[in-house]
């Protein structure tokens, strides 16, 4: 028995494909790496959200305003990210909980990270601030390396 053709040549898959390739073409990330860390500058931390849900990822915010020291700014990603109460609260235990601890957890659709007015002052000086952001680019490329997006956007207070 001869199965008709199909005139249109959608497949499922190749529907869902292209759906979620328009998804990502809609979003303010058109233009973004899939595994980065960068300023936030021109993006709003409300459009960041909008397009982690469009894209069924994972957001993650914490406001680092109020932080004074780097078990402050540790404190606050702990607590604003919901890390288990085990969590070390340096930056080890960060970048474990960042990777290792999330990949165990099952397969992982993809990460929108912000994190909110850095301290930028004496007790969490330009070499805490890099520290900290080295964190989340290791984590970018952790998750690059499982071909999962890991986007991080930043500012400083």
């Amino acid at each position: 028995m001869d199965t008709p053709l199909r005139k249109d040549h959608e497949t499922p898959l190749r529907k869902h494909v292209e759906t979620s390739l328009r998804k990502h073409d809609e979003t303010p990330l058109r233009g973004v790496r899939p595994n980065i860390v960068q300023s936030i500058r021109a993006f709003r931390v409300q459009d960041l959200q909008d397009a982690a849900t469009q894209l069924n990822q994972h957001f993650l915010y914490a406001n680092l305003g109020n932080a004074q020291s780097k078990q402050d700014v540790l404190d606050m990603i702990a607590a604003q990210y919901t890390f288990p109460a085990h969590f070390g609260k340096n930056f080890d235990a960060l970048y474990d909980c960042m990777t290792d601890l999330v990949h165990k957890s099952g397969p992982q659709p993809g990460f929108i990270v912000v994190l909110e007015q850095i301290p930028a002052h004496a007790k969490f000086d330009k070499e805490a601030r890099e520290q900290l952001l080295d964190i989340f680019r290791d984590a970018a490329d952790y998750w690059a390396d499982r071909k999962i997006p890991f986007r991080c956007f930043y500012s400083f207070l």
